[in-house]
């Protein structure tokens, strides 16, 4: 593993993405930065993170040698090296809101943006880009963000979190090589946020329904439950979840 620290930048996935384009990386290469200036989410959205507080990082992964029909496994082996990452240091009731939000409690604890790179109609690599609040206690206007700091009481290294999380990484990836994936999406199901449960959805037109999500496609788009027993897909732009 190979490790860039930068005290600041725009975004550590822009960083890693104009890297990847000017030079051959090493597998698991890290971009870690103190502070982002113009850090994103999922959809656009802004991912705001208190300096040095945090694991703000980006993650070269090479899946050049995976056979990805659906690249949403991608995903699934993220979500659950980052929910294994956050068990290991005893944080509690954890979950995946569709498609990556890590929630603990039901507050968001992170946010996962995933970049693939693909060339010549094959993937050949992921910019995995992890926003983990760690030790930022103060989330001023976001009432349902939480850290490890606050849910354990902990001050923990950064350093020793991403070496933690590289490793279930890896973990997942191997996983992933081994084309397991009924194994992975059924792991990733059983953390799925409100599963079997009665929940509001808004579309895209912005029209509110109630429905129960049952699970994901292979394609990884969310299966819910709707009137007259039908159960409908629908794809990341079509459907955000209400709490």
């Amino acid at each position: 593993m190979h490790v860039i620290k930068l005290n600041a930048t725009d975004s550590t996935n822009s960083y890693l993405r104009t890297l990847s384009n000017n030079q051959v990386l090493v597998d698991y290469t890290v971009v870690f930065a103190d502070y982002q200036t113009q850090g994103r989410g999922q959809m656009g959205t802004i991912w705001s993170s208190e300096s040095s507080k945090n694991l703000t990082v980006s993650v070269f992964k090479d899946v050049s040698k995976l056979f990805l029909v659906h690249p949403f496994y991608i995903s699934m082996a993220t979500s659950l090296a980052i929910i294994k990452t956050l068990h290991s240091f005893s944080t509690p009731k954890l979950s995946v809101k569709w498609p990556n939000d890590i929630l603990s409690e039901d507050k968001k604890i992170c946010g996962v943006l995933i970049e693939n790179v693909i060339k010549q109609n094959r993937f050949k690599a992921s910019i995995i880009g992890v926003g983990l609040n760690v030790n930022q206690t103060n989330f001023e206007d976001l009432p349902k963000a939480t850290s490890l700091k606050l849910l354990t009481g902990t001050t923990f290294s950064l350093d020793e979190v991403l070496h933690t999380m590289i490793k279930f990484l890896k973990y997942y990836f191997m996983i992933l090589r081994k084309e397991e994936y009924f194994f992975l999406k059924q792991e990733y199901e059983s953390y799925l946020f409100r599963k079997n449960k009665p929940s509001t959805f808004k579309d895209a037109e912005g029209s509110v329904f109630s429905g129960i999500i049952k699970g994901i496609s292979n394609a990884g788009n969310l299966r819910v439950l709707i009137e007259d027993d039908i159960v409908k897909e629908f794809d990341l732009k079509d459907v955000s979840l209400l709490y």
